[in-house]
């Protein structure tokens, strides 16, 4: 028997309480009382339930079969989302199993893409995503990847567009968090940055920031001591709930033997130029390296000399670095290359103007570094060629130049610049970030822990 349960007529007929015969015998007894008392308001009388059309449960519920709502079901194309970690020893062919991927041309792709194959990449732990259909094949994979290059984490797609196969490399959208962290050093510092007191460790790449920030205060090998503790606030960037990256250094308190050294952030909103300065807005940082190159021997001053290709008796205005063929070549301070390419005796040269009537010279090159273009942004310390041999050389060597309003000067005997100063409309925007960061750091101060400000 059918489960619902069709309303006949007849049965219909047996849920009226009256038979036709009573409701015309009482609509008749009312027809009377009307001519006995006059007009009064009558209901309608509602239609004869025998004359109504039947029409089951089923159908008046409308309900949609259900073997019909399976065959559509079936008819649709199924797709599934699966994510897994990458495993010691995976290969592609595995990742792919885990994944639910079972597609042949889509391990070919991701093997001799350019692109798709920087997902071969990726680390122990890290994410991956695969979209397939229900018979395996890949319809979308994609993962974040690290750039340590250029600092930043990029998201790698592979996706089916009809018969073949797109890849595509994006920047990732993350989201940006500021975290604060608070250490008493008991024995060492790593050891303070590894503990879980506050939710967890410091990465590696903040403990080398702040020893930077602090190495011309403290050193680091010899004046820490039991006791001493440290605030630090920097920048983590998240995708879905996974740490991608930690950033800069947003502010930084370090008290030794009693004396506090703070340091915050401060980048020009127009620039995008940026360094660290004292809570009073005096730089920290020298605006000029001592040296363009990490390791070197200065083979000749800034003096007269006997020049080795012509033999004269010369003014030498610059100083020249010994090194090896290749050695990178820092900007001593930030500026804006206002010069790059083949400059005749200079060989491959780049020029970078600083603030006021600064501007330094490097010549010689072997190769000027990707990038170098007149009016690109530099940064203090950022490599801007490598050491060689071009023009009246006569070995690898880097020729530095020290300009003061287009004149060379002997750098050695200019007093130590500091960083350029800031504006007034920016000491007023340094004022407010100073004053954030100067209670964050009382937040994290233990109560009733005065300590001298330097």
């Amino acid at each position: 028997m059918n489960p619902i349960q069709k309303i006949t007529r007849q049965s219909l007929l047996q849920l009226v309480p009256r038979t036709r015969k009573a409701r015309i015998l009482s609509a008749g007894a009312a027809l009377l009382s009307v001519c006995a008392f006059g007009a009064v308001a009558v209901a309608p009388i509602a239609p004869d339930v025998a004359d109504m059309p039947v029409r089951s449960i089923e159908q008046s519920l409308e309900l949609p079969n259900l073997a019909d709502q399976i065959a559509a079901l079936q008819q649709d194309e199924q797709q599934f989302i699966r994510e897994e970690r990458i495993r010691p020893g995976d290969s592609l062919g595995s990742l792919f199993t885990r994944l639910g991927v079972d597609d042949a041309d889509a391990q070919k792709f991701v093997r001799t893409n350019k692109t798709a194959r920087r997902l071969l990449s990726l680390k122990t732990g890290k994410r991956i995503q695969a979209e397939t259909d229900e018979n395996g094949l890949l319809l979308s994979l994609r993962a974040v990847i690290a750039d340590g290059k250029a600092g930043e984490a990029r998201q790698v797609e592979v996706e089916r567009q009809g018969d073949r196969f797109v890849a595509t490399d994006a920047p990732a959208k993350l989201e940006r968090r500021v975290e604060m962290r608070s250490r008493v050093i008991t024995s060492s510092l790593y050891s303070a940055t590894d503990s879980n007191v506050d939710g967890g460790s410091m990465p590696d790449s903040v403990v080398s920031q702040m020893i930077e920030m602090f190495s011309t205060n403290i050193d680091f090998r010899s004046d820490i001591k039991r006791g001493d503790r440290f605030n630090v606030v920097y920048e983590t960037f998240w995708l879905d709930g996974e740490l991608v990256k930690t950033g800069r250094i947003l502010a930084g308190e370090f008290v030794n033997r009693g004396v506090a050294y703070q340091s915050v952030w401060y980048e020009d909103p127009v620039t995008k130029q940026g360094g660290y300065y004292s809570l009073d807005g005096k730089a920290l940082k020298k605006a000029f390296l001592k040296s363009p190159l990490e390791f070197s021997r200065i083979s000749s001053g800034f003096s007269m000399r006997v020049h080795p290709l012509s033999g004269k008796w010369k003014a030498h205005k610059g100083v020249d670095y010994a090194a090896a063929q290749g050695t990178p070549i820092r900007a001593s301070a930030d500026g804006t290359v206002d010069f790059a390419g083949n400059s005749g005796g200079y060989g491959n040269q780049v020029v970078l103007k600083h603030w006021s009537s600064y501007s330094t010279a490097y010549a010689h090159m072997s190769r000027i570094a990707p990038g170098m273009r007149k009016g690109a942004k530099v940064s203090q310390g950022q490599v801007i060629g490598y050491v060689g041999s071009t023009g009246w050389s006569t070995g690898p060597h880097l020729h530095y130049e020290f300009r003061v309003a287009g004149q060379a000067q002997d750098p050695s005997k200019l007093k130590s610049l500091v960083q350029q100063p800031l504006s007034q409309a920016e000491a007023a925007r340094f004022r407010m970030a100073a004053a954030d960061m100067k209670h964050r750091f009382s937040l994290l101060a233990p109560s009733g822990n005065a300590m001298a400000a330097h």
